[in-house]
């Protein structure tokens, strides 16, 4: 990729690259399907290219208005306005369920944007890959003296999320199985770099070391290990289990035949689904019951179960609770810049600056460096926490001007500290009971418009598709102007200290400390001794 624009600006440019990055490291790009079955890029094809004619046309004092994948207007508003604004996926809450959601969506009417599809935010596999680690990071703190060697991760789900699982873990240093039913995912992840091997038989996967994918349906091999009297030492699952209809293949079926039923027999096929969710989950809680650590990962799964009779599938804990929201507390989330020039040597050079810039994260940036494959536009992600991601990206952006890098975007996964609400996830058992409160995506959307974020995007969703889960998404691009600087520093400290002031008003005292000590300020927010912050 050259340097040269077919845009008015590199603004504009960014978000086009960016909006072509996701189809090309997409499952199913043909199909504008980026990753989870369903979440797509745009709307349809005729949307698609409408938006691209309109980012190559977009003026900096106008706005790109995009209704569920669709672009609807061009509105003019002012230089310092977002350039796109969208929303994806937003039902009104008696009207929020599966049926219908696919409904409208069979009437080109909307789409499920996921988290980052939509929002032209998704990087590949390598997205989600430090969370996945830094779960597993934690768990060997806590439970295995501070190392996953010689440990043993059973997992399943391959796709576009699911696919950074057996690279996370074996970074952790860890031997892990990942079952999958679709045995083209397990070729796709080793020819992509995230997955070591492929067993053809159970025996041969727990011989195996390293990373391994295991063909199969987790429904039926999950049982099975259990009735090999194995414990694994970490269980957990990554299967798009979130969509009854599209997600899970249920137990007995072909590739072929259920594709052909789903369309044909769609109450069938969930009901199919469910029940086989229902069984992995309940070897997954007898793993638990045995020793095993056991969490969601953020797939519904759960949920799912219990619709079908598995009424303690709660008992099972979700991974953001467990582990993450410590970080959370102080507004460190899973932040990412992709270098719009396609050149790997921008990244290079932005690793070399947050290596010097925060030496904790010299760890992790080195085991970046020699597991993570380049996947489409070169990328980088990186926990980085309230007023760290500024810096960053404000040094990255003088580097620009300096023109010793190329034009660089940031963004962040909407799972962050103010950019989510889903209360089987991200919110679930939220100290002060606003675990379903979604009003804290919706204001940290505002903001970031307000801020002057080049776009900015508000999601709903999740499992089955509707009614889960609201998020929001950011992205800036860092074109080397005086003006960038300007929307880096509003946008990134807004959308971080939010994040802080969001847990401190659920009583977290570590996010009550880290307001204070970045003077936040939070208006009607008190620590625990009953001091305003």
């Amino acid at each position: 990729m050259t340097q040269s624009l077919r845009c008015r600006g590199w603004r504009q440019e960014g978000l086009l690259r960016l909006l072509e990055n996701v189809l090309a490291v997409g499952e199913r790009p043909d199909q504008l399907i980026v990753y989870a079955s369903l979440a797509k890029a745009a709307r349809d094809w005729p949307s698609f290219h409408a938006i691209v004619a309109a980012l190559k046309d977009l003026r900096e004092e106008e706005t790109l208005v995009i209704q569920s994948g669709k672009p609807v207007a061009r509105l003019r508003t002012h230089a310092q306005a977002p350039l796109v604004v969208m929303a994806n996926c937003n039902l009104v809450g008696r009207w929020a369920t599966p049926e219908y959601f696919y409904e409208l969506q069979s009437k080109g009417l909307i789409i499920w944007g996921g988290l980052t599809a939509a929002a032209w935010q998704y990087i590949g596999s390598q997205g989600v890959i430090q969370g996945t680690y830094e779960i597993f990071a934690a768990i060997a703190e806590r439970h295995y003296g501070g190392s996953l060697k010689d440990r043993f991760i059973l997992t399943a789900g391959l796709g576009g999320m699911g696919g950074a699982q057996p690279l996370a873990g074996l970074m952790a240093g860890a031997r892990i199985l990942v079952v999958e039913a679709d045995e083209a995912q397990i070729d796709k992840r080793i020819a992509r770099g995230f997955l070591q091997q492929k067993a053809r038989s159970l025996e041969e996967a727990l011989a195996c070391s390293g990373s391994v994918g295991l063909p199969g349906n987790a429904a039926d091999l999950f049982p099975e290990i259990l009735q090999r009297g194995l414990v694994p030492d970490i269980v957990t699952d990554q299967t798009a289990a979130h969509d009854l209809r599209y997600g899970y293949l249920p137990q007995g079926y072909t590739l072929e035949h259920w594709r052909e039923l789903r369309e044909s027999q769609p109450e069938k096929v969930m009901h199919d689904a469910g029940t086989s969710i229902a069984r992995e989950v309940r070897a997954m809680l007898e793993f638990q019951r045995r020793g095993s650590i056991v969490f969601d990962n953020g797939n519904n799964i759960r949920s799912q179960a219990k619709q079908y009779g598995v009424e303690n599938a709660f008992d099972i804990g979700i991974f953001t609770e467990a582990y993450l929201r410590p970080l959370f507390c102080q507004g460190i989330g899973p932040f990412r810049w992709m270098a719009l020039s396609g050149n790997p040597q921008d990244i290079a050079r932005l690793d070399e600056l947050a290596m010097r810039e925060f030496p904790e994260q010299t760890r992790w940036i080195e085991l970046a460096r020699q597991y993570i494959p380049v996947e489409g536009l070169p990328a980088r992600i990186a926990w980085l926490g309230h007023g760290q991601r500024t810096q960053l990206a404000v040094k990255a952006n003088q580097l620009v001007a300096r023109g010793e890098i190329g034009p660089i975007a940031f963004s962040r996964d909407h799972l962050d500290a103010a950019s989510m609400t889903h209360p089987n996830i991200m919110t679930e058992n939220m100290r002060d009971g606003s675990d379903a409160i979604c009003d804290w995506p919706l204001l940290n959307a505002m903001v970031s418009c307000s801020s002057m974020a080049d776009l900015v995007t508000i999601h709903s969703g999740g499992g089955g598709y509707a009614g889960y889960m609201t998020s929001s998404g950011l992205t800036l691009i860092a074109d080397g102007t005086e003006a960038a600087t300007c929307r880096l520093k509003l946008t990134l400290d807004n959308d971080t200290g939010l994040g802080v002031l969001r847990y401190a008003d659920a009583g977290y005292e570590l996010a009550q400390q880290t307001a204070q000590r970045h003077g936040l300020g939070g208006i009607g927010l008190f620590d625990a001794e009953g001091r305003a912050l």
